[in-house]
């Protein structure tokens, strides 16, 4: 049968069955040795090689240090001593995340890369719980827009369409979630770029609350940039953000106190009181996306969920958010070599060089009235139990661009407007796919419960693929 609108093709159709595994999965066939790490490592490192040629998802791949970490693995599943569940699962990391003994090059010709000497925490916290780490992902240049094209590692491509763009800055880890190509993957999102690629590609992607997943070293973005979880199901999502939960001293941003752990609970949508947020603050809401995300929200309401619209209030989200990231990006920029800076991507020297005009005052009145529009996100919640909107206003487009032809945009923050708001207001945020374009490009969903209640929102995410298949 060829693909249909309800059924397109996926990239995970023609991946062997390892591949095809969730981490649950994996865990089940390595305790019952009908699999082990070693065979599970090496189909996905097969895949992860295949998915770099055909999609350039990988900076780099390390056979040797996934099959001894593999081999490690089985011999503790054989002993029935597994550090945790998700001990053997196939994993990626973003080439922006430090990894121990690897070279950090941030997608960059122009800045120098980082020969890091400690794992960051996320890192540190899955190498503790087993995690085999097959490579580096690819990643904008600095992590700095939500399309995935560097100077140094070249453009990468969706696997749903390999003329469109997966979506950034974690295109990477999406496009090797998407294929088969691990398991668990690390993601970061500054202004939704986690969850933007988990929308362009079909995968579950969570922004956790600021400060669950500890940072180290501090992101050039500061308090806009999260670290959390890419993965093709809900279940694996919690695995590995759980792996990743923790307080690190490196991080004085995070909050002192530990985020509680729990298993997720069985949940429904009867009586949930759901604000449906279907307006952007800046842009327009695709008419497919738009009649995709309708339908979900109706059948939320089908089966008890008290919805009603939410708009946003009426303040310049856009400027507020756009003075924030590319002055810190300005700021990025002032530590690389003048002769150097031809090398980089023009578009973010171009954005940052926007704001050079701006003053420390109109820095401190955009950090203010982004208080202020937290404040009224935490008060949303006083009556509402979750939040729901499209994930992305659009769905992906031509690769190789930021902004789709045509479309009068200059800059990726305006057709990101679904995701830089949770930024700025730091509330976890879940997307899950919901359906597709009638050219089969898929289309996300995302699910914002208030700070602190991310397994909220992974129950929310799963409580709705229930429904929906």
């Amino acid at each position: 049968m060829g693909a249909t609108r309800e059924n397109p093709a996926n990239p995970l159709d023609d991946a062997d069955d390892i591949c095809r595994l969730s981490a649950s999965g994996l865990a089940l066939a390595y305790a019952s040795r009908a699999l082990s790490p070693v065979e599970a490592a090496k189909a996905t490192l097969a895949r992860a090689g295949w998915a770099q040629e055909r999609f350039n998802a990988f900076t780099q791949i390390d056979e040797d240090g996934a099959l001894a970490a593999a081999r490690a693995s089985e011999a503790r599943w054989l002993a029935g001593q597994p550090l945790s569940a998700i001990d053997g699962a196939p994993t990626t990391i973003k080439d922006i995340v430090y990894v121990e003994g690897k070279t950090i090059s941030y997608g960059s010709r122009a800045s120098e890369p980082v020969q890091a000497s400690r794992d960051a925490p996320s890192v540190a916290g899955l190498r503790r719980a087993g995690a085999i780490f097959l490579g580096l992902t690819t990643t904008p240049e600095l992590g700095w827009k939500a399309v995935t094209d560097s100077p140094l590692s070249g453009v990468t491509s969706n696997p749903w369409n390999d003329a469109l763009t997966p979506g950034g800055s974690s295109g990477g880890a999406a496009v090797a979630a998407a294929t088969g190509a691990g398991a668990l993957h690390i993601g970061t999102d500054g202004g939704g770029s986690i969850r933007i690629p988990s929308s362009f590609t079909g995968i579950v992607g969570l922004k956790p609350s600021f400060g669950r997943v500890a940072a180290y070293p501090a992101s050039a973005f500061g308090t806009l940039a999260h670290i959390g979880p890419m993965t093709r199901t809900v279940d694996d999502a919690k695995l590995m953000l759980d792996a990743m939960t923790g307080r690190d001293i490196a991080d004085w941003n995070q909050p002192p106190f530990a985020y509680p752990r729990r298993e997720l609970l069985r949940v429904d949508f009867r009586n949930v009181r759901i604000g449906y947020w279907r307006e952007p603050p800046c842009g327009a809401l695709d008419a497919e996306v738009a009649q995709v995300c309708d339908a979900a929200v109706a059948r939320l309401a089908a089966v008890g969920a008290r919805v009603e619209p939410l708009a946003l209030p009426q303040v310049d989200l856009l400027e507020i958010f756009n003075v924030l990231w590319f002055s810190a990006a300005a700021r990025r920029l002032r530590l690389i070599d003048n002769d150097r800076l031809a090398l980089m991507d023009p578009g973010l020297r171009n954005a940052a060089h926007g704001v050079e005009g701006l003053s420390a005052a109109d820095y401190v009145s955009a950090t203010i009235r982004r208080a202020e529009f937290g404040a009224w996100m935490e008060a949303v919640f006083e009556r509402l139990d979750l939040i729901v909107s499209p994930a992305t206003a659009i769905p992906a487009f031509e690769k190789g661009r930021d902004v789709p032809d045509k479309s009068g945009m200059s800059l990726w923050t305006e057709w990101a407007g679904f995701s830089f708001p949770v930024n700025l207001s730091q509330q976890p945020a879940c997307v899950t796919r919901c359906g597709f374009t009638a050219d089969g490009r898929p289309i996300g969903l995302q699910f914002i419960t208030p700070r602190g209640e991310d397994d909220r929102a992974l129950e929310f995410a799963r409580a709705y693929g229930e429904i929906a298949d």
